[in-house]
C-alpha cells in the first residue's frame, strides 16, 4: 500500500464510524432464566469480545438524531457540509456525532485546499475533543506550512503548531476510535501516518529555526513511523538538514532517495536533483543513479526546502 493509499485509508476511517446507530433497548430476563439453566447449572459464560484499543466510537442517542446525522453527512460540498454540521450541532447540542461532522468538513476542506477553513473545522473538532489526533495534526500542518514571516502572530501560530503536533504523538496511541473488526495492519497504518505527519511538523519547525540536528532527528522519526511509505518531501528535508550540518555523504544518500521518489518535473523532484548536483560537487562522490543528469549549475548553498 503506497502513501496515497494510506491517506485514503486514514480518511476512510471517518466513513467507517458513521454506522453507529443507537443501540436498541433490551429487557433483563427473569432471574430464574438469567442465573441458571433448566438443569440447575449456571449457563456457560459468553466469550468476551475484545474491543479495538482506543476510545469508544461516537454514537447516536436516538433514531432521529442518527437520521439527521446521515442527512448532514451526505453533503459533498464543503460549504454545505459545514452549514449542515452547524445546523446539526444547534439541533443536537449534546450529540457525540457533532465531532464526526466537523471532522468530515475538515477533510472536505482539505480536499478543496482551503487552508483557513481546515483550521476552522479542526478547531471546532478540538473544542469537542482536545485530544483528537486528526484535528491536532491537521491544524498543526496548516499553521506550519501557511504561516508567513510577515504575519504579526507568526510566533504564536508556530508555537501552537508545535504544541499540537507534540500532543498528537501522544494521543494517536490512546484517542482513536477504531470500528470493531478493523484489521491490525490498518490500525497500524492509521497511527503511523499521523505519527509521521506530527514528526514532520516538528522537524519543519525546528529546521526553520535553524535547529538542524533536532530537525534531523525528527525527520528520521517521521520516516521511521511509516517506513514502507516514506514521504519524499520529508526525505528531502532530511537531506537538507544533514547538508546544513555539513554531513555531506549522508545528505547525498537521502537526496538521491528523494530524487528516486519524485518525478523530475515536480518541485520536490527538481530541488532533490539540484541538491544532488551540489553535494556531488562538494564530496566528489559518485552521483546516485536516481539523481539523473545535471540540469542546473550547483549552488553554494542548499536549495530551500519544498512545501508539502
Amino acid at each position: 500500500m503506497n502513501r496515497a493509499a494510506t491517506i485514503g485509508v486514514v480518511l476512510g476511517f471517518a466513513g467507517l464510524v458513521y454506522g453507529q446507530q443507537p443501540a436498541p433497548a433490551t429487557q433483563n430476563p427473569p432471574a430464574a432464566q438469567s442465573g441458571t439453566t433448566q438443569t440447575g447449572n449456571p449457563p456457560p459464560a459468553a466469550a468476551p469480545t475484545q474491543p479495538p484499543p482506543g476510545k469508544r466510537q461516537p454514537q447516536a442517542k436516538s433514531t432521529p438524531e442518527y437520521e439527521a446525522f446521515n442527512a448532514a453527512r451526505a453533503n459533498a460540498d464543503p460549504v454545505a457540509l459545514e452549514k449542515a454540521a452547524d445546523d446539526f450541532a444547534t439541533k443536537y447540542p449534546e450529540s457525540e456525532l457533532r465531532l464526526l461532522l466537523y471532522k468530515a468538513a475538515m477533510h472536505s476542506y482539505q480536499g478543496a485546499n482551503n487552508a483557513d477553513k481546515v483550521i476552522d473545522m479542526g478547531r471546532k473538532v478540538l473544542k469537542l475533543d482536545p485530544d483528537d489526533p486528526e484535528a491536532l495534526v491537521g491544524v498543526a500542518e496548516v499553521l506550519t506550512e501557511r504561516t508567513r514571516d510577515s504575519d504579526i502572530d507568526k510566533d504564536q501560530r508556530l508555537g501552537e503548531a508545535m504544541k499540537l503536533a507534540q500532543r498528537a504523538i501522544e494521543t494517536v496511541e490512546t484517542d482513536v476510535a477504531f470500528p470493531p473488526g478493523t484489521p491490525q495492519d490498518k490500525m497500524d497504518a492509521y497511527k503511523g501516518f499521523f505519527r509521521s505527519s506530527a514528526y514532520t511538523v516538528i522537524g519543519t519547525l525546528q529546521f526553520n529555526k535553524e535547529k538542524y540536528a533536532d530537525a534531523e532527528a525528527s525527520f528520521h522519526k517521521s520516516i521511521d513511523a511509516l517506513p514502507a511509505q516514506p514521504d519524499p518531501v520529508v526525505v528531502l528535508r532530511l537531506a537538507l538538514a544533514l547538508d546544513k550540518q555539513e554531513k555531506y555523504p549522508d545528505a547525498l544518500t537521502y537526496a538521491g532517495q528523494a530524487a528516486g521518489l519524485t518525478p523530475e518535473n515536480t518541485q520536490a523532484g527538481m530541488v532533490a536533483r539540484r541538491e544532488c548536483d551540489r553535494l556531488v560537487q562538494l564530496t566528489r562522490l559518485a552521483k546516485p543513479a536516481a539523481c539523473g543528469a545535471s540540469t542546473t549549475a550547483p549552488t553554494e548553498n542548499p536549495p530551500a526546502p519544498p512545501k508539502n
